[in-house]
């Protein structure tokens, strides 16, 4: 006997419909599950993304006006004195344009980055304090003068942040790997009952010369399909999830989610990688399933 597509696709959608609501059960499962890892994986790219410019103890940037630009201007050499002169003040690098803008392509969606260009990205000073508390008083006093576009600082709440996200990580990646392991027992149950229900029909192909892969790829396809309907739905969430971040880091550009904004790629790969892992716990499922229920000596009993 040969195997066929249409027998492959028949056989798998009477079986899953056969067992409709334990299917059901187990694809809500995995869904779940790998929204949460999902989840888990936006949430660290974005809170990486957050926080590559505030790496090496920088605590305040100061953009300078674009029309100001180029070659450091005395202005933007006052405003730099003006700093360091300041007791918090520990240090203060200044970035030119092109850093900024190779910078603002890695960080920044790739439709928003495009929109740049060298003579419209401020260059800045990136200012490391003492104390980061004092952030807020170099806001006050550099917001609005000349040669300055506006004044960043992250304040406690990229720390905040970085703890919290931390905690949520562990606490998706934990749950999400308890709700897999109970999606893999429902795909094995539903395999088991999909063959003690075609039991008899099993025995007679048996019987007729039908060869183990022909009576066992259908019930493989079941548990492959259970996972990747679970996988896309899964996916559906993640992109809904960064749609929101991104509406939500458009409302306000000064925003930490603003900073928290992932790149097309970033969603395309944690997108793949949730994909994969439904098709894998499909996989192992059924495999599963039929190694300890689909012998000779259980059919026949």
């Amino acid at each position: 006997m040969s195997l066929s597509v249409d027998y492959i696709a028949r056989e798998t959608a009477s079986n899953l419909w056969r067992n409709r609501l334990i299917t059901f059960a187990a694809v809500l499962t995995v869904a779940v599950s790998l929204s949460l890892v999902g989840a888990a994986m936006l949430l660290r790219q974005g809170v990486a993304n957050a926080t590559v410019q505030w790496q090496h103890g920088v605590d305040v940037i100061v953009w300078f006006d674009p029309a100001a630009n180029g070659a450091p201007q005395p202005v933007q050499h006052a405003i730099a004195h003006e700093l360091l002169a300041l007791p918090y003040v520990r240090s203060c690098i200044y970035r030119s344009q092109s850093f900024d803008l190779a910078e603002a392509h890695r960080i920044l969606a790739a439709d928003e980055a495009q929109a740049l260009t060298t003579g419209t990205t401020p260059a800045s000073e990136r200012c490391a304090l003492n104390n980061p508390n004092e952030a807020q008083a170099i806001w006050q006093q550099f917001r609005g003068q000349p040669g300055v576009q506006s004044v960043f600082y992250p304040g406690q709440a990229i720390r905040n942040m970085e703890d919290v996200t931390h905690v949520l990580q562990w606490v998706f990646l934990v749950v999400a790997v308890v709700l897999l392991v109970s999606a893999s027992v429902l795909i094995v149950n539903t395999i088991r009952l999909a063959i003690f229900a075609r039991r008899r029909e099993v025995a007679v192909m048996k019987l007729v010369g039908a060869t183990n892969w022909f009576i066992r790829v259908p019930f493989m396809f079941e548990g492959l399909a259970q996972g990747l309907m679970g996988a896309v739905l899964a996916a559906i969430a993640v992109l809904a999830l960064h749609w929101r971040l991104d509406v939500l880091a458009s409302a306000n550009r000064q925003s930490v989610w603003h900073q928290m904004r992932m790149s097309t790629p970033d969603v395309v790969v944690t997108t793949l990688a949730v994909l994969a892992v439904g098709v894998l716990v499909g996989s192992l499922g059924s495999t599963l399933a039929i190694r300890r229920f689909l012998t000779t000596d259980r059919i026949s009993a």
